[in-house]
């Protein structure tokens, strides 16, 4: 990584889950078991096929909640408040990290395919609460998820941020495909990552990665 590939950049957006927060903290545990509990309500099937239906509308729709919308109508308003209301205690707050974001120039937004009031918890959580600009969930990009090209359109264009002079930080590969396109530089945030046209870098240690960018 060099230094130089990150000049032009006056926005930087940051997922949120295992992105902000080690993956091994493990979140999401918590809120595929809510996740999972929700369907089986909500369509009035058993557990396992709840269970396969969350990862069948996860792999095809980009979240579970895109497939219960668009072939369920469910409303995602009592969706995202049953599934996000989990147990934080296990998140502690990072100095370090909110140092390293908060040096970076120009403007520093999360946006994440969870609700942005979950958003707010878990950057409390970690210490982080003042460094970010704006706090977008899927509500902002109409409940289109990650990786739809056309929800970050929508959050970008919300924001302001123009997508040439921007860099995405996701844990996820494939919601850096559209970034990409737009002209962000992309950083995959992930252990033991693979390499993939679509991302500029990669790093299993964010703070280290944005020390690094500020030499």
């Amino acid at each position: 990584m060099g230094r130089a590939d990150f000049d032009h950049v006056s926005g930087w957006v940051f997922d949120l889950d295992n992105t902000l927060y080690p993956p091994e903290v493990r979140l999401f545990d918590q809120i595929e078991a809510r996740m999972t509990a929700y369907v089986m309500d909500a369509l009035n099937v058993t557990e396992a096929a709840a269970n396969g239906l969350r990862k069948r509308y996860w792999a095809e729709f980009g979240t579970t909640l895109a497939g219960l919308m668009d072939l369920h109508g469910v409303d995602p308003a009592p969706y995202l408040a049953h599934v996000h209301e989990i147990d934080l205690s296990q998140l502690t707050p990072d100095p370090e990290l909110k140092a390293r974001i908060a040096v970076l120039p120009g403007r520093r937004i999360v946006y994440t395919n969870g609700s942005a009031a979950y958003a707010e918890r878990v950057i409390a959580a970690r210490g982080l609460s003042g460094v970010f600009d704006a706090v977008y969930g899927v509500e902002d990009a109409g409940f289109r998820p990650k990786p739809e090209r056309v929800a970050f359109e929508t959050v970008f264009a919300a924001d302001g941020l123009a997508p040439a002079s921007g860099a995405m930080f996701e844990d996820d590969a494939r919601n850096l495909t559209a970034p990409h396109a737009m002209g962000m530089r992309t950083v995959h945030v992930a252990p033991g990552a693979e390499p993939a046209p679509h991302i500029h870098h990669h790093t299993d240690n964010l703070s280290g990665f944005l020390a690094g960018l500020a030499g």
